[in-house]
């Protein structure tokens, strides 16, 4: 679709005063006062020191903040000659309406790069643009994902599912596949916007998983910016998930039939190369509760057991009601039955003819569970330890149970 039937007339009229454009940083927001005067400036400032000789511009695209955040962007001072566009997109609610305006003006003027990053940052520096620019400007790579530092129950959705599943379906190894913080190329900015997912899912919550599964299945150069601690809002994974668990992981599962061909051929993974030297930032603490999330999936077994009993296999049915009577003291949910309740949810979604949505949900209180497990399993252990012997291992769990993946598919088709 044309850009002029997505941007609003303050857009379009920035858009043809600024005409050209080499470099763009776009920030998605909403109600990011507080934040976003810092994002601007780490970012223009990393625009300007690390690609003096491109022209760079700055976007805000945001959903209407009754906090002023467009405003705080306008009145951010930035260096000479950078541009700023800061306007309100339009499409349904969501980090994805967002994206696809920022896309349409990076279309429009006809940039090289363009990075996005999130308005929440606390630990963005300049050096970050060129972590997440350089691949594609200096070395030819169509996507950049980021690699984060995290602590240890930071990104539980990547963690338990997202990593997991999109490195088994598609061979690609990259740690973080809804990091937040991206590059791209113009080549691939087409791409994105020829899709006709705008008014799904994927315009809110399911962006960053759709845009890196797009990037793999599109066949373009992928690599992983080191990118230090990620320093942001973080939330306790017991807290409640509101839509983004149902967003994030139906695009997932829902990209699955699109790809299927391909992700049946793909056996074991490749590791996406890494940009930049290592980065040594200590990750902030996130604190969990324990007790809420093993208390979620004993209410799951009373509220969704007819659904369990439609989606689990018996054998995995049987052994989640074991795992929900245990006494908090015993506590496990090993990581093979895990990934063998997410193909059964995985199939489900795409094969049961029940309402994807409600799949979902039925999957959450399982969610909490798995990752309450987690919590037990690495009590003692480091963030880099839980990263090998946990998140990796688990990772690998999945790879090798990818043939009950497959059968289970095929069985249900």
């Amino acid at each position: 679709m044309p850009h002029e039937n997505i941007l609003r007339e303050d857009a379009q009229k920035r858009v043809q005063e600024i005409g050209q454009a080499d470099i763009l940083v776009g920030i998605p927001s909403y109600n990011n006062a507080a934040t976003i005067g810092h994002v601007v400036r780490m970012a223009t400032q990393g625009m300007v020191e690390y690609f003096p000789d491109l022209r760079p511009v700055l976007v805000n695209s945001d959903g209407g903040s009754p906090d002023g955040t467009r405003q705080v962007v306008l009145d951010t001072p930035v260096p000479d000659g950078v541009e700023k566009i800061a306007t309100v997109y339009q499409g349904p609610s969501g980090k994805g309406s967002s994206f696809r305006t920022i896309f349409e003006i990076a279309r429009a003027l006809g940039v090289r790069a363009c990075v996005v990053v999130d308005s929440d940052l606390r630990s963005i520096a300049p050096w970050w643009i060129e972590r997440l620019a350089g691949p594609v400007i200096k070395e030819g790579y169509g996507y950049v994902t980021p690699y984060y530092t995290r602590h240890k129950y930071d990104g539980t959705i990547t963690n338990n599912v997202v990593y997991p599943m999109t490195r088994m379906l598609y061979g690609v190894d990259v740690r973080q596949p809804i990091g937040g913080d991206f590059g791209f190329s113009s080549e691939l900015l087409h791409t994105y916007l020829s899709q006709d997912v705008w008014e799904t899912d994927v315009a809110r919550y399911g962006i960053d998983i759709w845009m890196t599964t797009t990037a793999i299945n599109a066949g373009v150069k992928i690599c992983q910016a080191r990118m230090g601690a990620k320093i942001h809002d973080v939330k306790d994974p017991a807290a409640a998930l509101g839509p983004m668990f149902v967003q994030v992981v139906g695009t997932l599962f829902s990209l699955m039939s699109r790809y299927e061909d391909r992700w049946k051929a793909v056996t074991g993974s490749q590791l996406a190369p890494m940009y930049g030297p290592e980065v040594d930032l200590e990750p902030e603490p996130v604190a969990v509760t324990l007790k809420l999330m093993i208390d979620k999936l004993r209410a799951g077994a009373q509220e969704q057991a007819q659904l369990w009993q439609r989606i689990l296999s018996p054998q995995n049915l049987e052994a989640v009601r074991e795992i929900a009577a245990l006494p908090h003291e015993d506590y496990a949910f090993p990581a093979e039955l895990w990934a063998q309740i997410v193909f059964d949810f995985a199939v489900a979604y795409n094969k049961s003819g029940l309402d994807p949505e409600r799949v979902i949900l039925g999957m959450t209180p399982l969610y909490y569970g798995r990752t309450a497990g987690l919590v037990v399993q690495s009590r003692e252990m480091s963030s880099a330890e839980f990263e090998e012997q946990v998140i990796q291992a688990q990772a690998r769990v999945f790879e090798e149970l990818k043939p009950q993946l497959i059968e289970k598919w095929e069985a249900a088709s």
